[in-house]
């Protein structure tokens, strides 16, 4: 039973970007790789028409899972966050207090992480940590070198 993933308009239009690319290009491909591997003669000893069957066979369960993630997929309505607490799409500051370096973070799904941009996954242990708490509250957290303490300064939408 697969669970619910919230995503933002950002993250489910390239979802569907990617799922469109993979059956109207790559799928397409693996077909025409199959057909050349084909033309080359003997089956069972065609280590090229092997690989681009294993390569279809890849490329049909990464769309399934595709299909899958966005059979579930709901959209967040930005407008209905509350800002009180940190929740999926807050953006956040916060202090470290070990070393008072501030930092600013958007807590996004998974899928949509990227560190480059300010956006950390809301299963990450950081994530996980700064979820439901308010401006001023201190959420600690564990990491794998040990224990965070941050300081929440702002939350906004």
């Amino acid at each position: 039973m697969s669970t619910v993933s919230y995503y933002t308009a950002e993250g489910l239009k390239k979802l569907r970007e990617e799922l469109n690319h993979l059956k109207d290009v790559e799928r397409p491909l693996a077909s025409q790789a199959i057909a050349e591997a084909r033309d080359k003669g003997d089956l069972s000893e065609n280590a090229e028409y092997d690989a681009a069957k294993e390569a279809q066979g890849l490329l049909e369960m990464k769309i399934a899972k595709l299909e899958e993630t966005l059979s579930t997929a709901r959209l967040i309505d930005e407008s209905q966050l509350d800002v009180s607490k940190v929740l999926v799409l807050s953006k956040v500051r916060i202090k470290n207090l070990a070393n008072n370096m501030e930092m600013n973070y958007i807590l996004v799904a998974e899928s949509e992480a990227d560190l480059k941009s300010g956006k950390i996954s809301v299963n990450s242990p950081i994530g996980k940590g700064l979820l439901g708490k308010s401006v001023g509250d201190i959420a600690e957290m564990t990491v794998p070198n040990g224990t965070l303490k941050f300081e929440i300064l702002s939350i906004e939408r």
